[in-house]
């Protein structure tokens, strides 16, 4: 089809020709077959497009819609996984680096076992782009033992990402049950989730100052603190080459043994918390006073066993109001079960010395409060007491922790130590994230030592994919996009930026659009599908097509900075 164009008296003429081609002779020769130039314009362009090869669906043509796949939450979360490098950290291009990173994105947007997730992934667009074989166990497992085995190249990867000398590392440590009793790692310890009845692991993870998970360490179900701390010490030694650093750690993790492999290695400092009794030796000592803080909250202090080190004792008056508040109702509920038995008693009801202790340890366990009371258990007798003066010397430490740290002050002021060990807040939401808000991680239903190991980092990366996806829809979830900012007052509570609180009251962006949660927003980009289309009157003829995405699921995309592709290959 040819189309000439002719200017005469000012105006333009469009002429419009069917040609073709044909040799005689030798040569190539032109012939008009038709003018179509008398056509209306739109029926002039469907011809000039068909002869292109494109068809036309009639008005009274059937058109079917053959298969509906999620694809929005899989686009936006494949799309921030490129953008962080995920194809080039996990390792060289292979079938089970396609099928891990495959897992890694069904941990974040579906997370299950590993079988359940290659079957949800088949019914979504990923899953079927990637060619994951939703019901080939092995091939799962496999990529999943090939993800373990890579687990020490890829977090020094991403600590020379994140870590710098000098810098601050996070540690902490929690614990999650297993499943059935066939697993090394399990056995019998303190467990963070009270499920009872089941035996748990311990994992402790290393993050950046702004809660970035970079590592996680496996240890049995009965490790201690100190022993952990131990581990992520020589983690950031010999795995990282971090030689200076301030490892950060809950309190109970720096015993006498820690703090003597801490001095051994002068580059390498800490900060953490005293546990109560040492805090409440302090006190008899007299070094701890309420006068101390008439005008302020942070009190600076050197460590009587080691002079070199620094205790900065702080006070929060709202911490110390929801202690005392929290006391008194645990011993206004234990003295009301104590009555009840001593009515019993009275009554003639509960006469036995044994049956009396029976009833009050039970009351004693629930609420942990024996030390705060005087009992008196004889055959057909029992009174109790309050301990007013232990209770009021409890109550003097009311808000008070101490901080303990070899950082020198010339390194870190002491309202920094503050802020630095309250970071550790952002440890807490990755477990929260891990354990129950996003990841899942628990209950483990692995068996082998590697697989148990291999899982934990599995759902480290996906915390790590899922940290960096927060933080680019900061604007359009609940997320504080102030809580990085320094504050005037490290000791005092912690208190939501003005962003957040009115996101908070009025569940909107400041653009004005609703304010979902992460996984609301991940539930809502899913409704953005890709559905395959066919044309049965045109010889079964299908093609691809997105449904038209919403204003929310733009912008999402937008602060990912990334198109929405119809395809991942």
């Amino acid at each position: 089809m040819v189309t000439t164009r002719r200017h005469y008296k000012g105006k333009v003429y469009e002429t419009h020709l069917l040609r073709r081609s044909y040799r005689e002779d030798g040569r190539v020769k032109n012939e008009t077959v038709g003018n179509i130039s008398h056509l209306p314009r739109h029926l002039i362009e469907i011809i000039r497009r068909s002869l292109k090869g494109e068809v036309f669906l009639g008005q009274d043509e059937p058109l079917r819609v053959v298969r509906s796949l999620p694809h929005g939450d899989a686009a936006a979360v494949y799309a921030e996984a490129q953008a962080l490098g995920f194809p080039d950290i996990l390792g060289p291009a292979c079938r089970e680096r396609d099928l891990a990173l495959a897992l890694i994105l069904s941990r974040v947007l579906h997370p299950a076992a590993k079988l359940a997730s290659g079957r949800y992934l088949e019914d979504t667009t990923l899953g079927r782009d990637l060619e994951v074989p939703g019901d080939d166990t092995d091939a799962l497992y496999g990529a999943l033992d090939w993800l373990g085995a890579r687990q020490a190249a890829i977090e020094k990867s991403l600590a020379r990402r994140h870590l710098s000398p000098g810098g601050l590392v996070l540690f902490d440590l929690t614990s999650s049950y297993v499943t059935g009793n066939k697993c090394p790692w399990a056995a019998r310890g303190y467990s963070r989730d009270g499920k009872r009845g089941t035996l748990p692991i311990t994992y402790g993870l290393i993050t950046t100052a702004l809660g970035c998970p970079v590592a996680v360490e496996v240890f049995p179900g009965n490790c201690a603190d100190p022993g952990a701390f131990s581990r992520a010490l020589a983690t950031v030694r010999e795995r990282f080459g971090l030689t200076q650093v301030v490892l950060v750690g809950d309190r109970g993790m720096t015993t006498q043994a820690r703090s003597e492999e801490v001095e051994a290695h002068p580059d390498l400092s800490f900060i953490t918390a005293l546990r109560a009794p040492e805090i409440e030796a302090l006190s008899r000592a007299g070094y701890i006073q309420l006068s101390l803080f008439a005008e302020v909250n942070l009190v600076e202090m050197r460590h009587l066993e080691h002079p070199e080190e620094r205790l900065l004792v702080c006070r929060n008056p709202h911490l110390a109001s929801e202690r005392a508040r929290c006391r008194e109702e645990m011993l206004a509920a234990t003295e009301e079960d104590l009555r009840k038995v001593r009515e019993a008693v009275l009554a003639g009801r509960l006469r036995s010395e044994a049956a009396i202790g029976l009833r009050v340890g039970r009351i004693m366990n629930r609420y942990k409060m024996a030390k705060h009371f005087t009992l008196a258990i004889e055959e057909g007798h029992f009174d109790y007491a309050r301990k007013e003066e232990q209770i009021a010397q409890e109550a003097a430490l009311d808000g008070i922790y101490v901080l303990r740290t070899s950082v020198p002050e010339q390194q870190l002021p002491a309202s920094e130590v503050v802020a630095a060990y309250k970071r550790l807040s952002r440890v807490e939401d990755a477990f929260r994230s891990l354990k129950s808000v996003d990841l899942k991680i628990r209950p483990l239903y692995h068996r082998l030592e590697e697989r148990v190991r291999a899982h934990a980092f599995l759902c480290l990366l996906a915390e790590y994919l899922v940290f960096h996806l927060r933080e680019a829809w900061a604007p359009l979830t609940f997320a504080d996009e102030e809580q990085n900012h320094p504050r005037a007052d490290a000791v005092a509570k912690a208190e939501r930026g003005g962003g957040a609180e009115e996101k908070a009251r009025t569940q909107k962006t400041a653009e004005g659009a609703v304010c979902p949660s992460l996984p609301t927003l991940l539930a809502h980009l899913a409704t953005l599908t890709r559905n395959t289309i066919a044309l049965p009157a045109q010889g079964g003829i299908t093609f691809e097509r997105l449904t038209e995405p919403t204003p929310l699921q733009r912008r999402a995309f937008e602060l990912l900075g990334a198109s929405i592709p119809l395809r991942f290959r």
